[in-house]
């Protein structure tokens, strides 16, 4: 078979999924149709590939960074009119159309794809993706969807939940792969919000600065990473107005306090706010 002699590269991040049960429910998550499109992210050796092109979506384009895998998957799939690949690396190439995502992501890209995919607070995806499928570390999908207080919500938590409706579809542990990885993985499921649903550019800056500038001292209290901002007695107010108390840590603000802190410093400023 075309794939024998390739052996997996760590310096790609290789671990092909095998697991049956997970590869069904990665394709039952996509929820796919005859109208859908998907991009598939480093489809392997094409075990999920195959299972794509057995569901009723229109079509299935690939990136594939391994040239030597690039060869197989041609010689595996070009019979299927439906099926295009891309030779590249997904964080350069130009993406191919597509309105839903497959991607078992190489963990030491994790954070710059995911910034491709779904974007930033500001500057979003111009055309956002209707639903991602994305197989992550176990600890990045517990960061993408913890809540305000679990130990596992960070910047990126705020960030993800004020651009998709995020949810695990099911945990992966390493026996599900070939090589299995060192770690345990999850399947999460990604649906973005609607642009009209975004934070305004304004709001949206500067809630990045304010995550930047407060989870970069995690541990410390709002009170000293604001510092400096307003003046304290009006800093005091305004964190009141927006529901937080200055001597919570960034861990315990649930994103939509972020956002109400965001606008009520845009409307003592003027928006005129220093960078982090």
């Amino acid at each position: 078979m075309t794939f024998a002699a390739h052996r997996a590269r760590k310096r790609f991040g290789q671990h092909w999924l095998s697991d049956e049960g997970v590869l069904n429910r990665i394709v039952a998550a996509a929820e796919l149709g005859p109208g859908d499109t998907v991009l598939e992210v480093g489809p392997g050796r094409g075990a999920l590939t195959q299972r794509l092109l057995a569901s009723p979506a229109a079509a299935v384009a690939a990136v594939e960074l391994d040239r030597d895998l690039v060869v197989g998957l041609r010689e595996r799939f070009s019979a299927d009119p439906r099926f295009s690949l891309q030779q590249g690396d997904v964080l350069a190439v130009e993406l191919p159309e597509a309105n839903k995502v497959v991607a078992n992501i190489p963990y030491n890209i994790t954070g710059p794809l995911l910034e491709r995919l779904v974007g930033r607070l500001d500057r979003p995806v111009l055309k956002p993706y209707e639903r991602l499928v994305l197989l992550v570390q176990q600890e990045v999908g517990e960061r993408i969807r913890a809540r305000a207080g679990s130990s596992a919500f960070s910047a990126l938590s705020v960030r993800m939940q004020l651009l998709a409706s995020c949810r695990t579809v099911c945990p992966v542990p390493p026996r599900c792969f070939q090589p299995p990885p060192k770690v345990m993985s999850e399947v999460v499921l990604l649906e973005p919000l609607r642009p009209e649903q975004l934070l305004e550019p304004s709001l949206a800056r500067t809630v990045e600065m304010l995550l930047r500038r407060c989870f970069a001292a995690r541990r410390k209290m709002v009170r000293n990473t604001l510092q400096g901002l307003l003046p304290p007695d009006q800093l005091q107010d305004l964190a009141a107005e927006a529901g937080i108390g200055l001597q919570q840590r960034p861990q315990e603000l649930a994103p939509e306090r972020w956002v109400a802190l965001a606008a009520g410093l845009n409307r003592s400023t003027g928006g005129g706010l220093p960078a982090a």
